[in-house]
């Protein structure tokens, strides 16, 4: 094989080569890994990897291509991605170009080649933190400079949200719903729809008053990048909507309103990230496998008397995964019951916001 084209410094001095493939450019993010088994598409084109290097624990990327149907958002905004593998050769009837081509056409670098296992022992143990992609010709003493240099930058939420209103309808709809875009993936926009309603997406920094004005039957609050703290647009806009309308939260959504509410977020050392995380509903003591995408976490500590209660934990390391309010009219959940390609053990919670509308018909 010839020789390593890039390279991966971090900020404790470790050095990890590989080669290029997607965008031939350097970068500066926070590198965060994944343990999904399928999914690829779904996950560069995830809004909430905003600036994220993401390292794919599975050692095979690419092999299905990529399909025009199965994106999450229009934009990629990743920082990059690492990989063990990468196949550039895909074996699918449905795909209509590859991995590599659509990182290059979404000027994203990516890097394969790399030993991800010894990557993500070191990012699980030592936790997330800034990374530099660059060329193999790079000197360490150059590459911490930049690093150090460099600071990540906190507007994702302002980056990815949508820059004006815009309507996803459906057949025979029963319910309005608003839907406030902190960088929201495609797929909770269809499940609202084939749950019989009509969307209504707006600006995450669409006041109380205007979503008012709209006479909704429902709020939902999306999935996005970053530090919830970044966004007191959206917080104060929760705290305004108090008690007036029904309210889901998705991820970073589920952050805002515990913010709203009151209690306080702090940020894990690695992150949730991949389709297998088992939580439990505190309800019915069921067990459901998960799909998580996020950095931070409600802290627990903080959550008595804000009015709201747990609903769900993580069995892995007991962080909140769930919250519903005292007169039970709002709720959310840290992971993703809208995830595709899966799992669907979550799905029911789509059902639980119609019937939250259902009770004010």
């Amino acid at each position: 094989m010839s020789e390593f084209s890039k390279k991966l410094i971090l900020e404790d001095g470790s050095e990890y080569y590989g080669y290029g493939f997607g965008a031939d450019k350097e970068a500066v993010c926070e590198i965060v890994f994944n343990t999904s088994m399928a999914g690829y598409q779904e996950i560069v084109s995830d809004p909430s990897y905003t600036d994220q290097a993401i390292v794919m624990s599975y050692p095979l990327i690419g092999n299905y291509g990529i399909t025009d149907e199965d994106f999450e958002s229009k934009l990629l905004n990743l920082g990059g991605l690492i990989v063990r593998e990468i196949n550039d050769f895909p074996s699918n009837f449905r795909f209509t170009r590859t991995l590599s081509e659509l990182l290059e056409d979404a000027n994203v670098p990516g890097v394969y080649g790399v030993d991800t296992r010894k990557l993500v022992r070191s990012i699980r143990d030592f936790g997330s933190r800034k990374v530099l992609i660059t060329d193999a010709s790079t000197s360490l003493e150059d590459g911490l400079k930049k690093l150090s240099e460099t600071e990540l930058r906190r507007d994702q939420v302002a980056r990815c949200s949508c820059k004006k209103r815009w309507y996803s309808r459906t057949s025979n709809p029963k319910y309005n719903v608003v839907a406030i875009d902190c960088g929201m993936k495609m797929n909770i926009v269809r499940e609202l729809n084939a749950h019989g309603c009509n969307v209504t997406v707006v600006p995450y920094n669409t006041s109380a008053e205007e979503i008012l004005r709209m006479n909704p039957d429902g709020l939902f609050i999306s999935n996005g990048p970053g530090d919830p703290g970044d966004v007191p647009e959206v917080i104060e806009t929760l705290k305004n909507l108090k008690g007036k309308l029904p309210m889901f939260g998705i991820c970073l959504g589920h952050q805002l309103i515990a913010l709203s509410y009151g209690a306080k977020t702090y940020k894990l050392k690695f992150g949730h990230r991949g389709g297998n995380h088992p939580v439990k509903d505190l309800e019915t003591g069921r067990i459901e496998i998960t799909s998580q995408n996020h950095s931070y976490a409600v802290d627990e500590t903080t959550i008595e008397g804000t009015g709201l209660k747990v609903s769900h934990i993580n069995l892995l390391d007991n962080t909140v995964e769930g919250l519903v309010s005292e007169d039970g009219r709002v709720f959310s959940v840290q992971y993703h019951p809208e995830s595709a390609p899966g799992p669907q053990d979550s799905k029911y919670l789509f059902d639980r916001f119609i019937d939250k509308m259902k009770k004010i018909d």
